[in-house]
């Protein structure tokens, strides 16, 4: 079975979302695009979103739902997926992150409930991808730009990363008064050390994929415009692999555990920082609310 379609109800509903029809087909989604190739035994997903590149409540709950459906089809033998892929169709950007817009929105009105909610929705996905949610799938990140914030948060979570070079990978929180929430410092921690994982997250620089390759963070670089080719090659190359490849991601999690209770720990402390940053940092992030929205026009444009 091979899912070709792009799918987009009309009212860009999904089965999280209140008036879904009681059928839909599997990854009937409006913000992701999805593409089963049996060959490779591999789900190819794009993020396609229609506002900011960014971690909005809708695309979290398609990520809910595209979970969701990925075990589905992989336990009714619909599609036997092995792989799985996530990059963006976003020119230039693989994820700018959390939704800074919505942050303001919640800061303002000191709602920390609204903030852990949100925080929690993201590393309840997070959480569920980086055990591969519990099926014998190996996840790849695809990275054909820049990833900030929980964008490289997000990729953290996948067994292998591969970037195009010239990309860059940052965590820029703490510029404007905050930290990453969303799981940076326990992913970065168990694979370079607190220290090392500290001096990254204060740094509040950008990364080069080629930094991060060294670092073994990114698993495999590509020429400019050849990421998908070379996710294709690694997987063509690995295949006969796979069962051993599983084996050993299984383990390193039994070695080395993140149980979820951590990640929305830091959730809440990530929320009473955001709630005592000052009204100059809250500016500085509705500037860059506007950077964006103005990314977003110029890339549609």
């Amino acid at each position: 079975m091979t899912l070709d379609h792009i799918g987009t109800p009309a009212d860009g509903s999904s089965q999280l979302c209140p008036g879904l029809p009681a059928a839909r087909r599997p990854f009937d989604l409006a913000e992701l695009e999805t593409r089963f190739d049996p060959e490779l035994g591999t789900l190819w997903t794009y993020m396609r979103q229609r506002v900011r590149p960014s971690f909005t409540p809708s695309l979290l709950r398609e990520f809910e739902q595209w979970q969701a459906d990925i075990v589905d089809v992989r336990s009714s033998g619909a599609m036997p997926i092995r792989y799985l892929v996530l990059g963006s169709r976003f020119p230039g950007i693989f994820s700018l992150g959390g939704d800074l817009d919505l942050f303001a929105a919640h800061i303002r009105r000191g709602d920390r409930e609204a903030l852990v909610r949100y925080g929690r929705a993201c590393v309840q996905i997070l959480h569920r991808n980086m055990l591969s949610l519990e099926q014998p799938i190996i996840t790849i990140g695809l990275v054909e730009g820049d990833a900030l914030g929980g964008g490289f948060e997000a990729l953290l979570s996948f067994n292998v990363v591969i970037a195009e070079r010239g990309t860059h990978f940052g965590l820029p929180e703490t510029n404007f008064g905050l930290f990453p929430g969303m799981g940076a410092h326990c992913f970065l921690s168990r694979r370079l050390g607190a220290a090392r994982a500290e001096q990254m997250i204060l740094s509040g620089r950008s990364y080069s994929a080629e930094e991060l390759y060294d670092l073994g963070i990114v698993h495999g670089l590509a020429t400019k415009g050849q990421g998908r080719a070379e996710v294709e090659s690694y997987i063509r190359q690995n295949s006969r692999r796979h069962s051993g490849h599983c084996a050993i991601y299984e383990a390193s999690r039994s070695v080395n555990p993140l149980p979820l209770s951590e990640l929305q720990a830091v959730v809440g402390l990530w929320a009473d920082a955001a709630l005592r940053i000052s009204d100059a940092d809250l500016k500085l992030m509705r500037r860059l609310v506007s950077a964006q929205t103005k990314l977003m026009d110029k890339a549609l444009n």
